[in-house]
This record gives structure tokens, sequence and C-alpha cells, in this order.
């Protein structure tokens, strides 16, 4: 095969003189640049590991240090009270020998100096971890700011004042907090009173409080004894148990997924949206490398979130196990594995040493397209195994994936920085029945085929024929913001950065001697083939029962619930409850993700969004109170949410705490009949907000046609919902819901309607009737102007 040859540098043919090599020069020039690159890249690292170990002081401040002892030195006077001399003294004899007294001098010096400046960074990072120790911020109102907290503020930014990279923060993040049980347990039952009967709740009540009294207290040693030693108490049980222990399918289930522009496609041309997309991801990854992203923050703070979640976005995947599945990480790959019409390629992205350009990626993606070439037996449906069930796909790779020729290729797609899908089909909001074909893009990138993506990749990226694009990730490696913020400036990158010509295609100037992508040959036995389809009728059972609604909602956004000074995440949320209660005739278990970044490794928390406020303001309106009352109890619903959500994000929640617990029982085969029972309760209504954190990427003022439509997920209980939404600009909200067909009581779209429905009925309570008025009358004029 031509692509065998390209791999390696040299040939060889035996004769009877002897052995005769014939070395390839550009092969080995090529691995020469490929090795400066690397060095390069270690040097980098290196550099960057001094940099953010002495933050928020620098490197170069240990040299003012140095002078300045020198200088006071020089003035005859003795800064370290006698300690220079000391280390003058305790110097070693050779030293004494080799050196001048001035020599010794000048040596002792820079010891002190170097140990003092250490002493410095310690100190100043003592005080940063302090002082992101402080939550208390969160809980004021706006306008209400405490001393302590503008002190605390001025004294953030004097610390952070130098510009940090992207992993500066870590090691100045404080610990997650176990909070007290006993708060726990007491937040636990308000949270769960408007769910329960009178006799059910008081049954939970005297369950919590055995436990409490009992079981929880010996739980909670083992559990502070962990949060001492653990960098984070719950991160590392949680990623093993709620997502590598799973054994049924990751797709649906799982993994989720991103879509590209609601409006706009940069390019109908496949290749050159892929040449692009490819380009920027690969500049994202630059940047993470060499820590020249800025760090996540609290939007509109300097407050740094945990940026642990970047380390593992590239070249990993996920590894099916019996018991349980392993994450695995590769340094740098120079490549991306590739799948079109039942064929993988592997395709290079570096060539002597530096990255393709975008033209020239689309030159070698059209190389793919191109080819005729048809599958080998048992190869189209080969990803499939990654969409079943996770033992099976063990089974296989154990028996027929762990040498020869078929480890080789599986090994170029599991060490590829990400995996890209050149879709055969046409997506996005087009044609006569663009609301449908919203859910169908959904749908697609939620699951596809079931066999042509690679669900165990961190990432990967779907081009469709008609130039639209999106991804599906995976889920136990990192949470949707930081997808999202990949996602986001891969999108600006792609769109107002690299851009197109005129007729579609990359800019910039092709290498036509560059060698072609290289097609990954296998040998499938029959008992793959045959596993593969019992996989693949797992996973297209799962998909088709999966119900897909996506609609964007254009009647009012965040513009309008802003100017009601009320949380525009409180809005949608309380909105989601009565949605639910038109749909369903009841309140349920309401699941809302919070983030727990402003600590070391923090993952998520759960926002019990159903609570006594808000159920209380849905019966208060189904029952046509009075006007006044409806607003008075929706504020205390607001108000009520906002603080869950500050508790949540501040280590104070609930279901991370007896989620943990738990795990503790089960290492010392106790059993629980509270935390049984806590923890087997279904999320029927599961929710997410997917956060714009790049806003300056997107100039929607030039370009309003430039936005996004977020992502979605599966439902999480079989007779529920999921439901994420993104905020967009002033006046739009997107919602995608999903259920499952199989369930009787669950419609995405009829859900979808109650939503809508929900949110104007809420914003026209809340609304002042003369600015109702004004605004109808505003209306009216245009309307007016024409009849006459």
């Amino acid at each position: 095969m031509a692509e065998a040859h390209q791999a390696v540098a040299f040939q060889f043919t035996i004769t009877p003189e002897g052995i005769d090599l014939q070395l390839s020069h550009q092969a080995l020039n090529q691995i020469f640049l490929s090795g400066v690159r690397s060095w390069k890249k270690r040097v980098s690292r290196m550099r960057n590991r001094v940099i953010k170990g002495v933050y928020p002081a620098s490197p170069s401040s240990w040299l003012f240090v140095v002078i300045a002892i020198l200088a006071t030195m020089y003035m005859r006077s003795d800064p370290s009270m006698g300690l220079i001399k000391m280390i003058q003294q305790h110097l070693p004899l050779s030293l004494h020998v080799s050196l001048s007294t001035q020599g010794q001098t000048m040596l002792s010096v820079l010891v002190f100096s170097t140990l003092l400046w250490l002493s410095l960074i310690l100190a100043l990072r003592f005080c940063l971890k302090l002082l992101l120790s402080y939550h208390q911020w969160m809980f004021e109102q706006h306008g209400r700011v405490s001393n302590t907290t503008k002190v605390w503020v001025t004294l953030l930014r004097l610390l952070s004042s130098r510009k940090p990279l992207l992993y500066s923060y870590q090691t100045s993040l404080p610990h997650l907090p176990v909070p007290p049980i006993k708060d726990t347990v007491s937040r636990y039952l308000t949270s769960a009173r408007p769910l329960l009967t009178d006799p059910e709740f008081e049954r939970m009540t005297k369950l919590a409080g055995q436990f409490e009294a009992n079981l929880g207290n010996r739980l909670q040693r083992y559990l502070r004894l962990k949060a001492l030693w653990a960098t984070n108490y719950v991160s590392d049980w949680w990623e093993e148990y709620i997502y590598l222990r799973g054994r049924g399918p990751i797709m649906v289930n799982s993994n989720y997924y991103g879509m590209d522009f609601l409006y706009v496609t940069p390019t109908p041309v496949q290749a050159a949206r892929a040449g692009n997309t490819i380009t920027a991801l690969l500049l994202y990854r630059r940047k993470v490398n060499r820590e020249e992203l800025k760090p996540s923050r609290v939007p509109g703070t300097v407050i740094p979130l945990c940026a642990a979640q970047c380390e593992r976005m590239f070249n990993t995947t996920r590894t099916p196990g019996v018991e349980t599945d392993v994450l695995q990480h590769w340094q740098d790959s120079e490549f991306v594995a590739v799948y079109h019409r039942g064929r993988f390629f592997r395709l290079w992205v570096y060539l002597a040493g530096r990255l393709l350009s975008p033209r020239e990626l689309e030159h070698q993606i059209q190389r793919i397209l191109d080819d005729p070439s048809p599958p080998q037996p048992g190869e189209e449906k080969l990803g499939a195994l990654t969409a079943g069930e996770r033992v099976p796909w063990f089974q296989m790779r154990e028996r027929h994936f762990s040498s020869g020729i078929n480890k080789r290729s599986l090994d170029c797609i599991e060490r590829a920085a990400f995996f890209v899908t050149l879709d055969d089909e046409e997506q996005g909001m087009r044609g006569d029945d663009p609301a449908g074909n919203l859910d169908r893009y959904a749908k697609s990138l939620l699951h596809g085929k079931c066999y042509n993506r690679w669900f165990d990749k961190s990432f990967s990226i779907v081009i469709y024929k008609n130039g639209k694009s999106g991804l599906n990730a995976e889920h136990s490696w990192a949470d949707a913001p930081t997808v999202a913020h990949l996602w986001e400036y891969t999108l600006a990158t792609d769109a107002f950065q690299l851009g197109y010509t005129e007729d579609g295609h990359c800019k910039g100037d092709v290498d036509r001697s560059l060698p072609p992508p290289q097609r990954l040959a296998w040998n499938i036995p029959s008992e793959v083939q045959a596993q593969a389809s019992s996989s693949l009728a797992v996973a297209q059972a799962l998909a088709d029962d999966v119900d897909c609604h996506v609609f964007p909602f254009r009647d009012f956004g965040k513009g309008r619930i802003k100017k009601l000074r009320v949380s525009p995440d409180a809005f949608i949320q309380i909105g989601l409850q009565l949605a639910y209660f038109r749909d369903r005739g009841g309140f349920c278990l309401t699941y809302e993700a919070s983030m727990t970044r402003l600590f070391r490794e923090g993952r998520t928390e759960t926002v019990r969004s159903c609570s006594n406020e808000s159920s209380a303001f849905v019966r208060a309106l189904e029952t046509k109170e009075a006007v006044d009352q409806c607003r008075h109890l929706f504020r205390l619903a607001s108000e009520r949410h906002q603080n869950l959500y500050r508790m949540a994000m501040t280590g104070a929640g609930i279901d991370r705490h007896l989620f943990c617990l738990y795990v503790v029982s089960k290492y010392l085969g106790v059993d629980s009949p509270f935390l049984k029972e806590v923890l087997s309760e279904p999320w029927r209504l599961s929710t997410s907000q997917t956060p714009v954190q790049q806003m300056e990427l997107f100039d929607l003022k030039n370009h309003p046609d430039f936005i996004s439509l977020g992502g979605g997920f599966g439902p999480v209980a079989d007779d529920g919902y999921g439901v994420s939404y993104i905020i967009v600009g002033e006046d739009m909200i997107n919602f995608h819901v999903s259920s499952k067909h199989s369930c009787s009581e669950t419609d995405s779209h009829r859900f979808g309607v109650q939503i809508s429905k929900a949110l104007q009925d809420i914003m026209n309570l809340l609304a002042d009737p003369k600015s109702q008025t004004t605004s109808k009358c505003q209306q009216a004029q245009p309307q007016s102007k024409k009849q006459l």
C-alpha cells in the first residue's frame, strides 16, 4: 500500500552482498522537524510550570529581591538579622576553599534571597487562597455591598493584577468543604416537602432523623478524612460511579451534543467547513497546551474557576471494561480520525512540524470525499460497538483488538486528537419544515445512525453535506460548559477569523505534494460483525425512542427579564415548573446543574428547582388568585431559587454530599434505608443552562444572524423530560427538549408549547400594565398608518 511506505523513514533490501539501506531524506527531515516541535513544547511546558508555580508573583521578582538584599548589604545593613552569616558558615568546605570571602558572601546572599523569595510566594499564595475561600459576596444584594466585600474585591484585584496563565489559579483554589450532616439532611427534607404527602413526609423525616443520629455521623467521619487527603472529595467518585461504571449505552444516556449557528451556514462546501473547523479546534488545543487561554471566571467578576477539565479535552478516549471503563489520555496527537461512508481514515494535520493550513486540510478532506473505495467487511458499522452495551464491547476489544492490524487501526482512532464524521445528510433549519428539521438535526447529533460516530472519543465533530456542523461529546471527562467554551471559540474562529473565499472555499494555498490521508485497515472476524449488529440493534431501539424538540423562543429574552429585576435563570426555572405542572398535573423532583468550579477540581452540584416557594406560586397562578399575591409569591420563588443556586455553587448543596455518604456506606458494607431511598428517586425533569462565556467573540450588532443554537441531551428518566436552554443576546432563548416515545405521558412538542406559554404568562403577570398599554399603542400606530 502506498500510504504504508510514507509512514517509514527508510527501506531496506537483502542482497548477496548484505543489507542495502535506502534512506528517505524527506521522511527523516520530517521526523527531525517533528522532534524539534516536540522539544519546543517541552520547553514551553517547563516555562509555564515556573510561571504558574510562582503566581501571583513573577519569576523576575526573584531578581528584584536579590538586588534589594544586595543594596542593603552594600549600605552595611543586614536585613537577614544574621541568617546570611549563618548560611555562609554552613557552606560546604569545598566552597570555602574555592571561593573568596566576597564570593562566599555573595553566594550566601543568593541563597537567603531565594529562600526569602519562596517564602513571600508561599505567603502570597496563602493569602490568595484565603481570598478565594470567601463566598459571602455571592449572597449580597446588588447595590448593598458590605465593606468587607469591598475590601475583599480590592485585595483580590491587587493579587490578580498579573496576567495569569490558564492554570495559574489551580493551586490557590480552595478545597470543596464537607457540609455538616445536620444541614444537608435539613435541606433535603425542605426540598422534598412539596413532592410528598403529609404521611410520606412524616415517614421520610423519621428515616432522616435515624440516619443523622446513628449511621450518618460514622459515614461523615470517613468523608471528612477523605476531604483532608484528596483534592476534591466528590469528583473522582462522581466520575467513576456516575459515568465510568455505567454498563449501559453511553449514546443518548450520557453523551450530549452541540449545534451550529441557527440562521447561518458559513459555507455550503463540506470539505471547506471541515478544514476551518479542524483548524479552529487545533488552534484551541495549541492555546490550551501553551496555557494562553484566559482562565474562566464567574461572569462579571474577577473570581477564577477551576480549569482542570481542560487537561483531557483532546487526545482522550473512554475505553470499555468489565466493571468500569477507563479514561485514557495521550500526549498531543498529530492526526485526527475521519469517518466517511463506512471507511476510517487517519488524517495527518502536521507536516514538517507545522500545522496544515485550512486550505490544505480542505484539500485532504476532499480527497477522502472523492475516494471511491468501499468499506472493508465489518468496517462500516464498527462504531456501533461504542453505542451499545459496554461489556460486549470490552469482550470484543480484548479478543480481537489487542494485537495486530486491528489494534494499530483502533489506536489511530483512540489516540487521535478528536474524531470527525463527514456525514452524507443535510441538516439545519431549512426547507418548508424548519422546526421539524431542527428536531431531526438534534437527533442526528445525539445519535446519528448509531454507527457513524465514535461515542467513546472525548468529542466527535460532525460535518454535514450542506456545510452544517455540530459535535457529540462524551460526558465523563468534563461537563458541558467546558465543551461549550471550546465550541464557541471554534464557531467564532471559523466564521470571523479564518473565513472563506467568495466561492466558499478555505483561504490560502495548497501544497499538492501532501501525502494522501491513510485508510485504516481492518481484519474483522464474523464474531465481531455479529456483535456490532447486536449492539446496533440495542442502540437503534434507544435512538428511535428519543423524542427531540428544538425551538427558539423569540417573544422576549433576558433583556426584558432583567428589567423586571429578576434573574433570567430563576425566571426560566419557575416557568419550567409551571409548564410541567400544566403538562402532568403535579410537581416532580427537578434537577438543575450548577457548577462547583469555585473549588479545585470542582464539577457540578444539583439545584433542586422544585421548592416550596415555586410550587406555591404555580398553585396560586393556576387557581387564579389575586395578581398582587401571585407577583409576591413569584418574587419569593425567584429569591429562593437564586439562594439555592448560590448555596450549590459554594459547596452547600445536597446531592453530592449524600452521594458520597452512600459510596462510603457501600465501602463499609452497611445499608442505609434513608440514603437508598433518596438516591433512587427519579429526576423526571432534568434541566441545564448552556452558558455563553465568550460573547466578545460574536458581534451580534453587526452580525445578528450568527446566533448559537446551544445543545442538548437525552432524557434522564424514562417517564421524564430533559430540557437544555441557552440565553442568546437580549431577545432570544433557545430550548432543547427530549423525552421518550415509549412513555405515553410525555411529549416533547407538547411540553415545548407549555414552556412557551408558561414564560409568556409569567411575563404578562409581572409586566407593568401601563408599559403593556404603551407597547400595544406603539404596535398599533404603524398599522393605522398603513390603513391610511
